[in-house]
């Protein structure tokens, strides 16, 4: 399955060769002069996209600790730099760093295979679905640095190079006006990879996984919902596209709210897929670590988990106000006392190890208790240092896009059609409906707990939140922004009823107040200086 690249050869220079989506090892090079001369060759220019967005740099983690400055999750061991759960920023913290430059990395590699492709005439099949796969993952490398980095007041650097006479300059991307160009120029290339793009479900096994027309509409949907953070107009577009995601896609819920989640290979590709890491735990072991990285540091000495983040307890208690036991918080979450399967054996969940938090990360850990030889069966990587399990990890489902659907209702008052989406959703979990109109509470809530642990980017949605109109939802933000989450601390780790909550920072660290322009991070300082002056920085981050 997933027959495409995890390579590690950079395009400008050379472009691996090997073909198996979970394979990390370059099987040899071919020079950039001789590209685009056949199927193959467009092939691996793609596949060399899709290798960043695996590794440990992005969405293996590093993209995760900028979560610790809400309250869903606390860092299960000391990081060197808390400035990321402090709202202190600097841009130069390891994890904002790098994954600023590897998303530029995968947008200057997008932009020569558009421009080399654009350049030919009479494309194949294949060429077009592979300008269509670039014209997406610029997009969606676009996407995630417009909203991390671009205000109203100023935009991110970003230039194509298919505007250009000739060869690219190699000069400095120019730097946006406003985010919301940025988030024009995204739409743009993302309506551009639908014409070029199949559908999903014209892909063979070897091909799943790659970048499809539902996705691409999928993060259209949620580029406007981010854009209508700026020009509440937008929210009519966000309810267009997840109509049509429905309509036309045939998108919509998974049966269950733990099938999402499944080490099944046969529910990988159900109705509420859009866009994911397709990962594996066999011998090849690609794919996403970030299941290791949330389980128990050194697995009860089974596994070497990490124990790098774990839930808070304010998480926890937003998820029982749906009730004790509910499928929701029981498949998200592991609490002390909470039966679990494990390496073939059922175990009563207690952490030994690092931060005494009393719980666990549960919603990707499927792989982990699903034979007593988890590893030998392929659901689990041998190789405990890169700790991958089988499993479809989201980085958009279409659970989302209802939600934000029912925020757009919301944000054009209309209460009603917003609890028709949020309960399809709660009802899907076997969770009590709403009994009337739903409020931005009721939105908040949803989000955060359907939702917990995801790249959804709950922080995100607290900073957007906080720039709202709404006065409901403003406060709500502004009230998590503002506090610090609390973990559950047992005097005796063996004793569940030694419980008691405790502030997770107390005096380790000093949260600020939050201001807006905190919605941002700060250039990298490097950046900075290397553009000569030509990046600017928001006057607040100077």
């Amino acid at each position: 399955m997933n027959k495409y690249i995890l390579g590690t050869a950079v395009l400008a220079l050379s472009l691996s060769s090997c073909n198996d989506f979970l394979d990390v090892q370059p099987e040899g090079n071919t020079t950039t002069t001789t590209y685009f001369t056949n199927d193959q060759q467009a092939i691996d220019a793609v596949n060399a996209l899709y290798q960043p967005t695996h590794s440990e740099g992005m969405f293996g983690r590093e993209l995760f600790w900028e979560q610790g400055a809400a309250n869903d999750i606390v860092w299960g061991r000391t990081r060197s730099y808390p400035t990321l759960a402090t709202f202190k920023y600097t841009g130069d913290e390891s994890p904002i760093r790098d994954s600023y430059n590897t998303l530029y990395t995968i947008m200057s590699r997008s932009n020569y295979i558009i421009k080399s492709l654009l350049a030919k005439n009479n494309l194949t099949d294949v060429e077009k679905r592979s300008l269509g796969e670039a014209y997406f993952m610029r997009a969606f490398a676009h996407f995630w640095v417009a909203h991390r980095y671009g205000t109203d007041k100023l935009g991110v650097p970003f230039v194509r190079w298919e505007d250009f006479e000739g060869e690219y300059d190699n000069s400095i991307p120019p730097q946006r006006a406003t985010v919301m160009e940025n988030y024009s120029l995204i739409v743009e290339d993302l309506d551009n990879a639908m014409n070029y793009l199949p559908r999903f479900e014209s892909y063979g096994a070897d091909d799943q996984g790659r970048a499809h027309k539902a996705a691409a509409l999928g993060y259209k949907a949620k580029t406007l919902a981010y854009w209508a953070t700026w020009d509440e107009g937008k929210w009519g577009d966000v309810i267009t596209c997840v109509n049509q995601l429905e309509s036309e896609y045939g998108r919509g819920l998974a049966d269950t709210f733990a099938e999402v989640f499944s080490s099944d290979k046969s529910k990988f590709w159900g109705r509420e897929y859009i866009w994911t890491i397709p990962s594996d735990g066999g011998t090849v072991g690609g794919g996403v670590e970030l299941p290791g990285v949330m389980l128990e540091n050194k697995g009860w000495g089974v596994y070497n988990g990490w124990g790098q983040i774990k839930p808070s307890n304010d998480i926890y208690e937003e998820m029982l106000k749906d009730g004790e036991g509910n499928d929701r918080i029981v498949k998200s979450v592991l609490a002390y006392g909470q039966k679990f399967m494990y390496f073939g054996d059922e175990r009563t969940f207690a952490s030994s190890a690092d931060l005494n938090s009393g719980f666990q990360v549960y919603k990707f850990q499927e792989s982990f208790g699903m034979t007593d030889d988890p590893i030998g069966n392929g659901y689990v990587n041998a190789n405990g240092n890169w700790p991958t399990v089988r499993i479809n990890f989201p980085l958009l489902r279409m659970a989302e896009l209802i939600l934000f659907r029912a925020e757009a209702y919301l944000m054009q008052g209309n209460g009603g059609q917003a609890a028709a989406d949020i309960n399809r959703v709660r009802t899907r979990s076997n969770l009590t409906p709403l009994p009337g109109a739903a409020t931005m509470a009721d939105l908040y809530h949803e989000r955060r707990c359907e939702l917990a642990f995801e790249y959804s980017n709950h922080l995100f949605d607290l900073k957007r939140w906080h720039r709202s109109s709404n006065a409901e939802i403003k406060a709500l933000a502004a009230a998590e922004l503002n506090s610090r989450p609390t973990v559950r601390y047992y005097e005796d780790r063996d004793d569940p009823e030694s419980a008691y909550t405790v502030d997770y920072y107390n005096d380790y660290i000093d949260k600020l107040p939050y201001q807006d322009y905190m919605m941002t991070f700060p250039y990298p300082s490097q950046q900075v200086v290397k553009s000569n002056g030509l990046l600017k920085q928001l006057p607040e981050w100077e």
